[in-house]
């Protein structure tokens, strides 16, 4: 038989109140929660307050409370300015295109079928660099084409022709106009390709969001993005080398729900005095304002986490 999250919860609390004396009661912090959401999201608020040491109640049936999205990692949760999202594309972006390094060199986007969107709104903006569409049947003939690495072979087989007597060794020499490879893709096409671009474009700085890397179950996985550069802080990087959770993805929007309930205390107990971060981000968390996350550029090495490991 299969019973309500929210049966569950009011049991856990009464029985959390009952085994606690007054004096324990009057010196943790306490929690009222409101807020509608999925049953997925339920599950990991419950989760994460049943962790902390925090006397708390909970209430998802008020519909007229605030509403988390099921989405939590491309919506803006309650005290945020934007989602983890669009606060990784906006420091991507200002890096990316709106830098005076390289201004006299272009850089290549690459984004897949899902990605569109994004596309569309950087090619307006960009007009002035270059996109490329991939998907898994034309990835190799679209990353030759736009590299040259064609031209740069047929050069070489030619001379060989006509040295034939000599071993003439040959290292790809690509397109020198590209300054930084910008992916948007997903994890299955991301772990295939930017290994090859890699591979033939080594003084070239490559960027993409977490994205790329959602689907991994492992952050060994991330050896495929070795010296990408990812907007993500190094706390929430160590949360994710030793998660629980299936995949990345899932560990993130934990990460996520943590930081909004971690701030909902600090309101209702006014601990704004203390430095506290959210997982997510790098700026303290203050009253005025919503929360800008103030990401930096991780420049992905997994060495340290597989030693670890």
């Amino acid at each position: 038989m299969k019973f309500s999250l929210t049966l569950i919860l009011f049991s856990l609390i009464i029985f959390s109140s009952c085994s606690s004396t007054p004096d324990e009661n009057n010196s943790k912090l306490k929690l009222q929660l409101n807020v509608q959401t999925s049953n997925k999201n339920k599950e990991k608020i419950i989760e994460s307050l049943l962790k902390d040491d925090v006397i708390f109640s909970v209430n998802f049936n008020d519909e007229n409370t605030y509403l988390m999205e099921d989405d939590v990692l491309n919506s803006n949760l309650k005290y945020f300015c934007n989602s983890f999202i669009q606060d990784q594309r906006n420091i991507l972006e200002n890096n990316i295109f709106n830098t005076k390094k390289n201004e006299n060199k272009k850089v290549l986007v690459i984004y897949s079928n899902s990605f569109e969107n994004i596309y569309f709104d950087l090619a307006k903006k960009y007009p002035q660099h270059e996109y490329l569409f991939v998907n898994n049947s034309n990835y190799e003939f679209e990353i030759k084409k736009i590299l040259n690495v064609d031209s740069s072979l047929d050069k070489y087989l030619y001379i060989s022709s006509m040295y034939q007597e000599n071993e003439i060794l040959h290292s790809p020499r690509i397109r020198n106009d590209i300054s930084s490879i910008y992916f948007l893709t997903d994890y299955e096409l991301g772990k295939t390709i930017v290994p090859i671009f890699r591979n033939y474009s080594l003084d070239i700085n490559f960027y993409s969001s977490t994205e790329i890397f959602h689907e991994a179950n492992d952050i060994k996985k991330l050896v495929d993005f070795e010296s990408t550069y990812i907007p993500v802080n190094d706390k929430l990087i160590k949360n994710i080398a030793n998660k629980k959770t299936p995949l990345i993805k899932d560990e993130i929007e934990r990460i996520l729900i943590n930081d909004f309930l971690m701030i909902e205390k600090i309101y209702q107990n006014n601990l704004f005095r203390k430095n506290i971060f959210p997982e997510s981000g790098n700026l303290k968390i203050q009253r005025s304002g919503c929360i800008n996350r103030n990401l930096s550029l991780w420049k992905v090495s997994t060495s340290n986490y597989i030693n670890q490991i």
